[in-house]
C-alpha cells in the first residue's frame, strides 16, 4: 500500500467492502450517518442511484455490518467497526438497531455473461450462495415442501420460477428462525438489465428480474428494509410494476447527496492527513464538479487513485481512473444510434460549452433501442444519470417537463469524450462504404466527391472550432482505404508544400493532389476553394508528379466550414 509515513493511515485503494477498510485501519471518509438518515426516513425500500465507482459497494456493506445479527451464523462481532464513527456519536437511539435483523445480501456486479443462460446462471448463484449461508435456518423449517425448496435453491437445482421467487420466501425462513423482519441489500441491481440490453435479451432478463425483486419489495410481510444501489432507475412499468412503497433516491435529489462521493470538506482533510494541500486545485480540476442534489462532489475511485500515486511520487500526473474501469459499454453502444444533432450537441459539450436537455428518471432501455427517431433525449438522460454529464444550475419547467443545463463535469471526462468517445465515432465511421467517394476522386468528379466528403463529415465528430489540421487527419484516415494507392501528406513538392499527394503504388497511372482550407464563415467557403486550386497551381505541386512520370493528374481544391465542404477540380 502506498505511503511514506508511519502514522498516516494507507489508503484504500480498489477497497470497496466496509469491513476490510476498517480492519486493515486504511483511510475512511466517514458515511455512517446513511444508517441514521434510513432509519430516520422509515422507508420500506429505497433504491439509490449513482454513477459506477462512487462507493456504492462500500455503503451497501456498511448496511450489512451494521444490520446483520451475526451471533447466528458464526460471523464476527462487527459492532467494533464503527467505534469512532459519526453514527455512534448519533445517540443510542440509533444503535438499539445494529447488529438485530438477518440480511440477504446480493451483489450483481459480476453478471455480465453476454447470453441469458450465462447471466441466469451467475445469478442464481448470487443467490444460492446467499440460501448456503443462511442454512442454519432449516433447523426452523416444519414443512417438507418449504425444506426441500430450500435445499434446491441452496444446489442450484430450483427452476427459474423458484429462483424468481426465492427472495422472498428466503426472508420468510429468516423472519421465522429470528423472530425479526429481514434486511434485504441488492448492490449494482440494473447491472444484468443494461448488459442484457446490450447484448439483446433485454426481454428475457426483465422476465425473471421483475418477479424476483417485485416479490421480495412488494407487500412482503416479512421485509424490514431493502436497499438496492445502481447507475440507473428503471421505470416502474418495466420491473417495478405497482411498487408504490420504493422510494427512489437519484442524483437530482437532495437526500443522501452527501454519502457518495468526497465533499470538498472531506476532500480538504484527506489532503491535509496525507500533507498534499498543495494538490488541491489539481484534484478539483480533475475529479471534481459532480452535482448530487445540492451537494457537489469528487469522484472517489479516482480521487484515491491519484492520492495514492502522489504518496509514491509527488510528480506524478493525474489520470483517467474512471474511464479505464468497466461500464462503458453502453454509452459506445449509445454512439451506434447518435443521430447529427446528437453528434453536434456532443460538439458543444467537448468545447466546453453546456446543452439544454429535458431530463425524466424513470426510462427503460427499449426506449434508445436501435431506431435513430426514438427520443434522442433519452441518450443525455442516460449519460447525465450514469456520470458523464453534470447539471448546470437548478435548470427550469417546460410544460411537464424538467429541462436542465448539461455540461462535462471535470477534464478526467473531458478525456473520455476527447479519446473513448472520439473513438468509438471513428470505429463507427470505418464501417461506412467510401468506395463511392474513391470513384468519384479517381474520375475527377468533384461534385460527387463533395457530397460523398459532405455526408461523411455529418457522420463523425469534431470540435466546432476545427482547424484545418482535423480536417488534414480525417481525409488523410480516409483515403488509406484506397487500394492500390497510397496518401502522403505536407511533402515538399514544386515551391511549397502540398496538403496530400495520392500516388498509385505502381509508380505509374494515376495521381491526385488535395490542398485543402478551412474557414469558420460559409459565405467564404468557395473563395477559399478556388484559393486552393490556385495555391496548386502557383506552388507547381504536380511538378514531382510529371518527373516520376505521372501524366494522368488530378487537381482538387477543397474548402471546409464545420460540416461542409466545397471541392473544385483544377
Amino acid at each position: 500500500m502506498a505511503g511514506t509515513d508511519a502514522n498516516k493511515k494507507p489508503l484504500p485503494v480498489g477497497k470497496s467492502f466496509f469491513d476490510k477498510v476498517i480492519e486493515e485501519d486504511c483511510y475512511y471518509v466517514d458515511k455512517t450517518l446513511f444508517i441514521k438518515d434510513l432509519i430516520d426516513m422509515r422507508a420500506e425500500a429505497v433504491l439509490c442511484t449513482r454513477p459506477r465507482r462512487f462507493g456504492k459497494t462500500l455503503n451497501q456493506t456498511m448496511l450489512k455490518c451494521f444490520f446483520e445479527d451475526t451471533a447466528r451464523i458464526g460471523g464476527k462481532d462487527t459492532r467494533a467497526l464503527f467505534r469512532g464513527l459519526k453514527i455512534e456519536e448519533a445517540g443510542e437511539r440509533y444503535l438499539e438497531y445494529q447488529g438485530k435483523y438477518p440480511v440477504i445480501f446480493l451483489s450483481f456486479k459480476d453478471t455480465k455473461p453476454d447470453s441469458f443462460d450465462g447471466t441466469y446462471d451467475r445469478l442464481r448463484e448470487c443467490i444460492a450462495k446467499e440460501f448456503e449461508r443462511h442454512t442454519y435456518v432449516t433447523e426452523k423449517i416444519l414443512s417438507d415442501y418449504d425444506r426441500d425448496l430450500f435445499e434446491k435453491l441452496s444446489n442450484r437445482a430450483g427452476s427459474i420460477g423458484d429462483y424468481s421467487q426465492s427472495l422472498k420466501f428466503l426472508s420468510e425462513c429468516l423472519e421465522r428462525y429470528h423472530g425479526r423482519k429481514a434486511v434485504i441489500l441488492i448492490d449494482e441491481y440494473d447491472v444484468p438489465l443494461e448488459n442484457s440490453w446490450a447484448c439483446g435479451f433485454y426481454d428475457k432478463m426483465i422476465a425473471f428480474i421483475r418477479p424476483l425483486l417485485g416479490s421480495a419489495l412488494k407487500d412482503n410481510p416479512h421485509l424490514q428494509l431493502a436497499v438496492m444501489t445502481g447507475c440507473l432507475r428503471i421505470s416502474k412499468e418495466s420491473i417495478f410494476t405497482g411498487l408504490n412503497n420504493l422510494e427512489v433516491i437519484s442524483i437530482l435529489d437532495k437526500y443522501y447527496s452527501e454519502y457518495f462521493g468526497f465533499t470538498q470538506y472531506e476532500m480538504d482533510t484527506m489532503l491535509r492527513h496525507y500533507e498534499l494541500e498543495d494538490k488541491r486545485q489539481i484534484v478539483r480540476d480533475w475529479y471534481n464538479g459532480y452535482l448530487f442534489g445540492n451537494t457537489e462532489v469528487y469522484n472517489p475511485w479516482s480521487s484515491v487513485h491519484l492520492m495514492a500515486s502522489w504518496l509514491a511520487d509527488k510528480n506524478e500526473q493525474p489520470k483517467p481512473y474512471w474511464a479505464n474501469t468497466s461500464g462503458n459499454d453502453i454509452v459506445r453502444k449509445l454512439v451506434d444510434i447518435a443521430n447529427t444533432e446528437m453528434k453536434t450537441d456532443l460538439e458543444t459539450l467537448m468545447a466546453g460549452g453546456k446543452i439544454s436537455k429535458p431530463i425524466h428518471e424513470a426510462v427503460t432501455y427499449e426506449e434508445i433501442g436501435g431506431d435513430k427517431n426514438k427520443n434522442p433525449d433519452n441518450f443525455w438522460n442516460f449519460l447525465f444519470f450514469t456520470g458523464y454529464l453534470k447539471k448546470v444550475g437548478d435548470g427550469r419547467m417546460d410544460g411537464v417537463k424538467k429541462v436542465l443545463d448539461l455540461s462535462i463535469p471535470n477534464l478526467e471526462l473531458l478525456y473520455i469524450y476527447e479519446t473513448k468517445i472520439q473513438e468509438w465515432f471513428k470505429e463507427k465511421v470505418s464501417r461506412k462504404d467510401f468506395d463511392p467517394l474513391y470513384r468519384a476522386l479517381l474520375d475527377g468528379d468533384a461534385e460527387t466527391v463533395r457530397k460523398e466528403l459532405g455526408d461523411f463529415l455529418l457522420e463523425t465528430i469534431s470540435y466546432l472550432d476545427a482547424k484545418e489540421d482535423f480536417y488534414h487527419g480525417v481525409l488523410i484516415g480516409v483515403l488509406g482505404g484506397l487500394r492500390n494507392f497510397t496518401a502522403k501528406s505536407n511533402r515538399e513538392t514544386g515551391l511549397g508544400r502540398c496538403d496530400i499527394i495520392l500516388r498509385h503504388t505502381s509508380g505509374r497511372g494515376k495521381a491526385v493532389i488535395l490542398e485543402l482550407k478551412c474557414t469558420r464563415d460559409m459565405r467564404e467557403i468557395e473563395k477559399k476553394c478556388e484559393e486552393a486550386v490556385k495555391q496548386i497551381e502557383d506552388g507547381r505541386y504536380a511538378k514531382e508528379l510529371e518527373t516520376e512520370c505521372y501524366t494522368d493528374i488530378i487537381k482538387y481544391g477543397i474548402a471546409f466550414c464545420k460540416k461542409s465542404c466545397e471541392v473544385r477540380k483544377g
